[in-house]
Order: structure tokens, then sequence, then C-alpha cells
């Protein structure tokens, strides 16, 4: 069955996650992806560890399914092969350092003339203005301006998030706003603006400052913000990590007072609590956590992991196993749901999770990780370069 991107083409100067991980889900979808890469060592991610059969995990998660090309954009006959792959392109994303996609000619306003019904997509620290345009900006740093540290970690300590979740915010921004753009464009019917390109430029400030809505209204007009309170919930409680009597750990969460009822008298075994003027509403078990935290946990040191799991499951609130990495790789439900799919690389075939989001009407596109430089000569034979061009470009190292 076709796919909804079969058919758009997009060319990507990326580097790192945030504009990997946008394009690779534009290549799920079924767009054609052009990876744009230094000759011969490529995309540096492609450098950070050799976790996967001796391929960088970060690379081998954010690339699949796309070409690779290998261009050095400094020398003129590279530039001039970019610029007519992008002629023929529908979008255009680059998370290159500020202002260098411009100095090339590759800015929205030097492209969309010749051009008009091509998006271009910039992805940077902070945006295409302002007082922090030139910032370097790296994930953990955006977590800190953020305001993500300050939330997140122990009361003694602020602690990052164990993945890049600013580059993943700006990716996700991205990869969304591309498709409302080629939505835009390509609506049926007359009007201004049909068949037009857009300019859309994303910050991974304000991709991370969007997910921190709930904290910052929480700390509205100076009230004081969410404390760090490592894996438990900062306003809600009990809600977080909880351990067992064989050394397990489980985590657990209340939302409301009927499941506060339920937890006492099922779990706890202790009806009479629910009614506990220390613990009666969520702002009384909130300010008593330590009191509250010793009661739980004089019951669980009773249970097994499991025990306590099961209590939880006839209570009917929600829970958790606090998995690993194995955990993960092994979880049950995504073996039963068929999560996984062997993609190939050039270390051979290697599992991938399908993207989210199981459509009835199409199959996600599963393809290979490429190496540095994979179709640069089949790209080029297709612009139109004959093996003598090609031979020539590659001795110039401009290939």
């Amino acid at each position: 069955m076709p796919r909804p991107l079969d058919g758009i083409t997009v060319v990507s100067l990326e580097h790192a996650i945030a504009a990997p991980f946008c394009t690779r889900q534009l290549a799920d979808l079924g767009a054609r992806v052009i990876k744009i890469e230094r000759p011969g060592a490529g995309d540096f991610a492609r450098a950070y560890d050799e976790r996967v059969n001796g391929l960088a995990s970060h690379f081998v998660w954010t690339n699949r399914s796309k070409e690779s090309l290998t261009l050095d954009l400094k020398q003129p006959a590279a530039l001039d092969v970019l610029k007519a792959l992008i002629a023929d392109a529908d979008v255009l994303v680059q998370n290159l350092a500020p202002g260098a996609a411009a100095r090339m000619g590759l800015s929205y306003e030097a492209l969309s003339g010749p051009h008009p019904g091509l998006i271009v997509c910039d992805i940077s620290g902070y945006g295409d203005d302002g007082p922090y345009r030139d910032k370097k900006a790296y994930d953990l740093l955006i977590q800190s301006e953020a305001g993500f540290l300050s939330v997140t970690g122990t009361a003694d300590a602020p602690c990052k998030a164990g993945n890049s979740i600013a580059d993943i915010a700006a990716g996700m921004y991205a990869f969304t706003s591309v498709l409302a753009a080629l939505m835009q464009r390509d609506k049926k019917g007359e009007g201004e603006g049909r068949g037009q390109g857009a300019h859309i430029d994303v910050s991974m400030l304000e991709s991370l400052a969007e997910w921190m809505g709930y904290p910052m209204y929480y700390a509205f007009e100076g009230a004081t913000p969410p404390p760090r309170s490592s894996a438990a919930h900062a306003t809600i409680y009990p809600y977080g990590p909880f351990s067992a009597g064989d050394g397990g750990s489980v985590m657990l969460g209340l939302q409301n007072e009927r499941e506060w009822k339920q937890f006492c008298a099922v779990v706890l075994q202790d009806a009479a609590l629910a009614t506990d003027a220390r613990f009666d509403s969520n702002a009384r078990r909130n300010a008593n956590r330590a009191a509250l935290e010793a009661l739980i946990l004089q019951t669980f040191a009773t249970l097994s992991t499991e025990g306590v799991l099961a209590r939880l499951d006839e209570a009917q609130i929600a829970n958790a196993r606090i998995n690993d990495m194995a955990g993960l790789w092994a979880h049950p439900q995504l073996a039963a749901r068929s999560r996984w799919q062997d993609v190939a690389s050039p270390a051979g075939r290697i599992p991938a999770l399908l993207p989210p989001g199981r459509s009835n009407r199409f199959e996600p596109r599963m393809d290979a990780v490429p190496a540095v430089g994979q179709h640069t000569d089949a790209i080029l034979r297709a612009l139109g370069q004959s093996a003598a061009q090609i031979a020539a470009l590659r001795a110039a190292q401009a290939i």
C-alpha cells in the first residue's frame, strides 16, 4: 500500500540528533530522504560510540531508510550538486551552525524565489533571531536553559534526562511542522498560498519550554516551583518508586480519592487509613510523605515484587516495573505486538522498533542504515553527471 509521503523528497543538511530524528520519521512515512554528509567521516554522530556491532547507537536510531550523499560544501562544485538536488526537492531540513546555511545561499529567502513550493525547516538551539541566536546549543545546555534540570533530580542535586530530550523535542516539532506545511501547500482548492512552500524555524529551547508547561504554570507569578523529588511525583503522593521485600522496586501512581481508598483497603489492607486526617486528601498526603511512606514500606516489606504488583492490579492502581534496557529489549508487550523488525546496516541486520502509530492503511518504511556516501554515485548519475564528472569530483575530494 502507498505510504503517506511517497513521492516527497527531503534533502537534509543534518548532524547529531534533532534534524536526523525529524527526517527519519519523514522517511518512516515514505519520504525519500537524502542525507548530506562530509566526505570521509560523515555525520559526526557516527563516531559517538561503537555499541551496535561497531556502529554508533545514536546514528543507528535516527538514520535508517535514508540515502547518504557526501559533499564538501566548501567547494563550489559540491554546492552546485546540492542546489541541483534542492531544485527537485519538497523539503530542506538543516541544523548547521547558526547562519551557516544562509552563507551558502541556502536560506529560505534565497531559495523561495526560484523554488516557491520548497519547505525549508531550520532547527537551531535558540531560533533565527534574538540575543541568543548565535549561542552554541547542545542538548544538556538546553535542558539547563529550559529549567528542566531545576525540576529533575533529587533535593540535593539536579539530574539531566537519560536521553537527548531537548533534541528529541525539537525533532518532533520539526517533523510535525513539516507535515503541516506539506498539508497546507498541497490543500485542494483555490486561494492565496496554495502550492506555496514555507519557512519553519524550530528552536530547541522553545520545544523543551513547551514540554515544561506544567512546572511553569505550577510556579505561575512567582509561586514556589515543584521541588526535585527523584523518581517520585513532585506534587502527587503516593506516586513513585517503592521497594518490595525481595529487594525489587515497583512504580505506582494514585490519581484521585477513589483510588486512595482502594489502595488502603486492598493494597495496604487497612481501610481505616483512608480517613486518617494526615492522609485524607492529596495535599495532606503530600505534606506528610515521610509518615505515609513508612506505612507503605512496612506493608511492602512483607511482600515480593510480584506480590505487590498483584495487589496493585487487584485494586486497579496504575503500576509498572522499573525496567532497565535489557528489560525494555525483552518487553513482552513489544513482542506481543510484533513491534520489532530487522533492518539492514553496514554491520549487518539489526533489530529496530517500528515507529509508533500503527496504521491499517500502510506499512512504515524500514530500510537500511546507510554507510557514509553509499548513494553518492547513484544520486549524481540521476542528476545527469557522467562517470568522468563523478570521477573529477572524487579526485577533487568534493564528494
